[in-house]
């Protein structure tokens, strides 16, 4: 889910939640049967509903501790971290075999991430502060162009001082 339209009141540019893919949803709801089949010797209703309870639980869980990647008054921000944007260099926008690599072999160990399976799209941001010790922000995004997009727009609005 992501909305990437300019809101004049709260200053937001950019906003995705980076929830599980469908997939994974799907193999989460694994848990059910393994649930249910635990409490099948005691009674066959009872261990359904707690199959489905623990399934939803399991699911509800996924969704709600994602993080949201938000662009918003000249700050970065994802889950409760948060840099201004002045801080930040350049966004770098990989996919594919470029983005494995961004979360792999070329990835800083002391970079702040923010990696999901399933969201192929990174976008790698240099920290330019000299005080900061985390050398870049490595963000996993649907829509990296318009996380890169935003940035830039938030760099520039602090730039020109708007």
């Amino acid at each position: 889910m992501q909305n990437s339209a300019s809101s004049t009141s709260t200053g937001r540019t950019y906003r995705e939640r980076l929830t599980p893919s469908l997939w994974l949803i799907v193999a989460a709801m694994i848990v059910a049967p393994m649930a249910s089949l635990v409490f099948m010797r005691e009674n066959g209703s009872i261990a359904l509903i707690i199959g489905g309870l623990v399934a939803v639980a399991v699911i509800t869980l996924m969704l709600s501790t994602s993080k949201v990647v938000e662009v918003a008054g000249g700050e970065l921000r994802i889950g409760k971290a948060h840099i201004p944007v002045e801080f930040l260099g350049e966004p770098v926008v990989t996919t594919g075999y470029e983005a494995r690599l961004a979360r792999g072999q070329n990835l800083q160990a002391h970079s702040f991430t923010t990696i999901r399976g399933g969201i192929d799209g990174i976008v790698t941001v240099a920290v330019t502060d000299p005080a900061d010790p985390t050398p870049a922000w490595v963000v996993s995004s649907r829509t990296p162009d318009r996380l890169a997009a935003a940035i830039k727009v938030a760099q520039a609005m602090r730039t020109h001082g708007k």
